[in-house]
């Protein structure tokens, strides 16, 4: 191991084993490397993602209209950390699952063939789906209330959401920019747009 590169994980449990249903024998014989908080440590895989669907927020990310999917496990890895309920997929089925670090365990993600399927999906659950993008006539996000149940739908760096996307959302939101590029890149703006909402309804700071 390189000088000054701190171990990743924990060695076998010292002493004598904790009890109850959600240790891994495993884990507490021979230790726990995985990328997950010290709270988790040695609990079972199940027994994490039970813990974690107890107390997700309501709010989902969507992905539409992605040419290329580099981005798409960055985004995966930020709705874990944000504890979104769900992430969805439109489209292709394959994406690149190197840029989750493994948190595709820990987050539920859909898949939607279409964004028909999608749009009849989100109707059925009773979640507003908000567009995240920059154009004519969209409200910017920094001023933007909102709603606790809703799904932020977001396209791909360049082309952005289709038509049909921004037809069919509530509303469209776009996030202020201040530099000379033209866009910023498009799992950053899912993370700005997901601690948006954690702002507002975890930490009860409004906009305005």
């Amino acid at each position: 191991m390189p000088v000054g590169v701190e171990p990743v994980g924990v060695g076998p449990w010292e002493g004598g084993w904790p009890t109850g249903a959600h240790w891994d024998p495993e884990l507490l014989r021979h230790g726990d490397s995985r990328n997950v908080v010290d709270e988790y440590r040695y609990w079972r895989h199940e027994a994490i993602v039970a813990d974690l669907d107890r107390r997700r927020n309501p709010f989902h990310v969507a992905i539409e209209n992605w040419q290329h999917d580099a981005n798409i496990g960055s985004i995966v890895r930020t709705a874990n950390a944000f504890l979104a309920a769900q992430v969805h997929i439109i489209g292709r089925r394959r994406w690149n699952r190197r840029g989750a670090m493994v948190t595709d365990r820990y987050q539920h993600v859909r898949h939607h063939d279409t964004l028909a399927d999608f749009l009849a999906w989100a109707r059925d659950a009773g979640l507003m789906v908000l567009a995240i993008d920059n154009g004519p006539g969209a409200v910017p996000l920094e001023t933007a209330g909102l709603p606790e149940a809703c799904v932020l739908v977001f396209g791909q760096e360049g082309p952005g959401l289709t038509d049909a996307a921004h037809d069919a959302a509530s509303a469209t939101l776009s996030i202020a920019q201040f530099g000379s590029t033209r866009s910023i890149n498009a799992a950053a703006a899912a993370a700005i747009a997901m601690h948006a909402w954690v702002r507002q309804h975890r930490f009860g700071t409004l906009p305005g």
